[in-house]
Formats: C-alpha cells, structure tokens, sequence
C-alpha cells in the first residue's frame, strides 16, 4: 500500500538521516522513480523532506520534523522488543510482516529510549520450543487461520493419538494457540470446548455458516479451560525410579514433562530418587532409554511393561543375528 510505503519512508529517513534514493528502493522493493514520486507526495501533505540529486545526494528530513510514537515509558518500549522465536511468526505468514513492524517501531520512538531497545532486541530472545523434541510434521495454517478469521465454520479431519482412521468433525474456532512450539485451534463443538493439534488435522473445509460461538466468551476464555483440563487431568501410572547422579542431567530433560517434583539426593550415594506421573501404563516405555542407568522400584506393572518390552527388544535382535550367522 502506498500510504504504508509513506510511512515507511519517513521513519527510514527519521533514523537514518539522508539515504540515498537507490538503497530506499531497495529496502522498500519498488523502483527509485517511485521513490521520488513518494517524496513529492510527502512534500504536498506538508512532510518536510527533500531530494537532492547527484553522486552525494539522496532524500532527508528537514531539521526538527519527525513523527513520534508518543505515550511510551522505557519499560514499554523494551518490552516491545523481546521477541518470541521466529517460528510461530512464519507459521503465520508473518516474519516479514513483524520485521517491518519493529522496525518502524523503532524509528517512531522517542529518542531516549531508541538505544535500550535496541540492546534489548539483540539481548533478549524467548524461544518456545521444547529441547530434543524430534521432527515435527509440516503444519499448514492458512485454512485454519481462514475460518478463524472470517467467522466460519469449520469441517475438520482429524486423527487422534493412537487411532489409525481421521475422525470428522464440525466446529465452531475461537482461535490459534501455540503452545511450547506446537500450534493448537481452540474451537467448540456442540457447545462444547474442544482442543485440536493442528499437525493431526488431516483436511479443513470452509463451511459458508457462520461460526457459532459462546455469548462473551474469547478465545482466552475457552483456552484456559482447556489448559487447566490437560494440567488438571487425573495421573493413570505414578512411578518411583532411582536413576544414576552421572545420568541425572539427561533424566531431566528427557523426562521433565512427567516428574511431579525434582529428583531427590540419597545421601552422596549413586543414585538420586525421582517420582513421575504419566498418563497411561505405556508411556513408561521411554524410560528404556536409560538401559541399566535407571531402575523403576514402583509399582510392580510398570518394571513388569518394560521388562516385557525388553524382552520384544532382545527376540527381535536375537532372531536376526541367528539368521545372519
């Protein structure tokens, strides 16, 4: 849009001073004969800013003008800066949008404050995603962020966890949520809150209803529900395990989503003690990963689970050496 380009013009020059008319073009990807028809532009709505042609000229502001996001303390203008990893920005279609953002931000803000904001962009940086949290399927977020915003109704196809066959459903969107790396859309369904991984939706069809949702209710509304229902959600398998203080680091980071309470030192012994809490009896399988660094003491199901599960690991390696030899 040209009145965009304006601005962006204005707040270019406000931080840089005098640039020449070519870089303008290229920042702001058109040619430098639009350019120069922007700077007239400018100067007929009363900006005061001027071209100067040749070698050493370019297009700058008259002393003094300026235009000014006004109302910002320091704290604020810092806050504006401490970015969120970049991925959820892409899912979204919106890296490039927020560069350009910021960076008209922080041509408009006052003088003053320009410089803690700018350190605290390259000193700060909050980056969702879990570690070690393997390849994750490819989410494509433009039917969804469609129905979310034009007010429609949604038809999904959806696989659950587990299941080998998508279920369809028909929803009412109240939004998109990412949460530690991974995009959810919070929707009701029959009145009811629902909340559907967008990397399990299969297909998503734009129905001509209008969405149905809630009288007064927003999407923080409907996702704290549903954040206190995952969090709150009754334990199925609580499991007591002594893992090796060499192995302790490793433990926490693999098994952190699980732990009810930080491991527990022995005494200076070997091991530490550690309690977990999953959700359902195979999920304790992860914990074959430690090998012998780990040992479950409770219940009795559990080291029951993996050592039936070692015991599929050991036949089916042992069967193919013999059949190698």
């Amino acid at each position: 849009m040209k009145a965009d380009r304006l601005l962006s013009i204005l707040l270019l020059l406000q931080t840089r001073g005098r640039v020449p008319a070519h870089e303008l073009a290229e920042r702001l990807k058109v040619s430098v004969r639009t350019v120069y028809r922007d700077v007239e532009a400018l100067s007929a709505s009363g900006a005061l800013v001027y071209a100067e042609r040749g070698r050493h000229g370019g297009i700058e502001l008259l002393g003094g003008f300026r235009t000014d996001v006004t109302g910002l303390t320091a704290d604020e203008s810092r806050a504006l800066f401490v970015l969120a990893a970049q991925g959820a920005h892409a899912a979204l279609g919106l890296d490039e949008a927020l560069g350009s953002a910021l960076r008209k931000v922080m041509a408009a803000l006052p003088a003053p404050h320009r410089p803690a904001a700018e350190v605290t962009s390259r000193r700060g940086l909050v980056d969702a995603s879990r570690w070690k949290g393997g390849p994750r399927q490819a989410v494509d977020l433009e039917r969804l962020q469609d129905a979310v915003f034009a007010d429609r109704r949604l038809r999904l196809r959806y696989r659950h966890s587990g299941a080998t066959e998508p279920s369809t459903y028909t929803v009412d969107p109240y939004g998109l949520v990412s949460k530690a790396g991974v995009w959810y859309l919070v929707a009701d369904r029959r009145g009811t809150p629902r909340l559907f991984r967008a990397d399990r939706v299969r297909s998503a069809t734009l129905l001509r209803d209008p969405v149905k949702r809630r009288p007064d209710v927003e999407l923080a509304d409907v996702w704290e529900v549903l954040r206190r229902q995952v969090e709150e959600r009754p334990a199925g398998v609580d499991v007591t395990v002594r893992v090796r203080r060499a192995y302790a680091d490793m433990f926490l980071r693999l098994q952190a989503a699980w732990l009810t309470a930080p491991p527990k030192d022995d005494g200076g012994s070997e091991w530490l003690t550690a309690h977990l809490s999953y959700g359902r009896l195979g999920e304790v399988r992860g914990l074959l990963v430690f090998a012998d660094r780990l040992e479950v003491l409770s219940p009795p199901e559990v080291r029951a689970e993996l050592a039936s599960a070692a015991a599929s690991v050991t036949e089916l390696y042992q069967s193919r050496v013999a059949g190698e030899r």
